[in-house]
C-alpha cells in the first residue's frame, strides 16, 4: 500500500471531515430543540396527545435514514407547491436537504431517550415537588429537566455517535462530506484501501473526542447525584 496518497490527499480529507462535524452539529442542535416537546407529548396523560408523537417516533426509527433522505432530497422537488415555494432556495441544496433528514431522523431517538430519562427519575423525586407546592411548570424546570439532562447525557452521547456514523450516507446525494471526500479521491487515485483507512482513522478520532466531552460534562452534572440507566434506542 502507498500510505503517501493519504499525506497527498489528507487535507482534503479534513475539508470533507469539517462539513461531516457541521451537518452533526447542526442536525443535533436543531433535533435537540425539537425533541423534548416530542418527548413531553409522549408522557402527556391525555391519549390523542401522545399519539401524534408517537406516529412520528414510530416512521423515523422504522424507517431507514437512507430513505428519509431520499424522500426529503428526490421527494421534495416532485411537487410543484414546493418548487414554488419560499423553502425552494433550501430544498434544492443538498447540504440542508440532509440537515432537515438528520434532524428528524435524530429528534425521534433522542425523544425516545429524553422521555426515557424522564419516565426514569424516582417518584419520591416528584413527590417532594408536588409535597413543597410547586407548579408543573415549576417541577420539570427547576428539578425534572434538569435531573433528565444529567440521566439522559451517556445515552444522548451515544446518539451524537450514530449520527456521525450516519452522516456517511450524505455523500449518497451529492455532499462531500468525509466519506463522499474519500469517494471523490479514490476516483482519482484508486487507492481505496489507503483513503478508507484514513478516513476511519478521522472518525474514529472525532469519536473520541465526542466520547470524552460527554464523559467530562457527565461527571460534572452527576458529582452530586446517583447515576440512573435508561436503554438506549436500536438505531439498526
Amino acid at each position: 500500500m502507498d500510505f503517501s496518497v493519504v499525506v497527498e490527499y489528507f487535507p482534503r480529507l479534513l475539508e470533507g471531515a469539517w462539513v461531516s462535524i457541521q451537518l452533526v452539529m447542526i442536525s443535533i442542535v436543531l433535533g435537540g430543540v425539537f425533541a423534548l416537546p416530542i418527548a413531553l407529548a409522549r408522557i402527556s396523560p391525555v391519549a390523542w396527545i401522545r399519539a401524534i408523537p408517537f406516529a412520528y417516533i414510530f416512521f423515523f426509527r422504522g424507517t431507514p435514514l437512507l430513505v428519509q433522505i431520499f424522500l426529503v432530497y428526490y421527494g421534495a422537488s416532485q411537487f410543484d407547491v414546493v418548487r414554488e415555494s419560499v423553502f425552494w432556495p433550501i430544498l434544492k441544496e443538498p447540504f440542508w436537504c440532509a440537515i432537515i433528514a438528520f434532524t428528524l431522523n435524530t429528534s425521534a431517538y433522542t425523544a425516545e431517550i429524553f422521555r426515557g430519562a424522564i419516565q426514569a427519575i424516582p417518584p419520591g423525586e416528584v413527590e417532594a415537588c408536588k409535597v413543597i407546592g410547586m407548579t408543573k411548570t415549576q417541577m420539570y424546570r427547576r428539578v425534572l429537566l434538569p435531573r433528565a439532562f444529567g440521566i439522559v447525557l451517556p445515552a444522548y452521547g451515544n446518539e451524537i455517535i450514530l449520527m456521525l456514523k450516519g452522516s456517511a450516507l450524505a455523500s449518497t446525494i451529492t455532499i462531500l462530506d468525509l466519506t463522499g471526500m474519500a469517494r471523490t479521491i479514490i476516483a482519482r487515485t484508486y487507492t481505496p484501501m489507503e483513503i478508507f483507512l484514513a478516513a476511519g482513522a478521522i472518525y474514529l478520532v472525532i469519536s473520541i473526542v465526542i466520547i470524552a466531552i460527554f464523559r467530562q460534562i457527565e461527571q460534572r452534572q452527576n458529582r452530586y447525584l446517583g447515576t440512573l440507566s435508561i436503554k438506549v434506542p436500536d438505531k439498526g
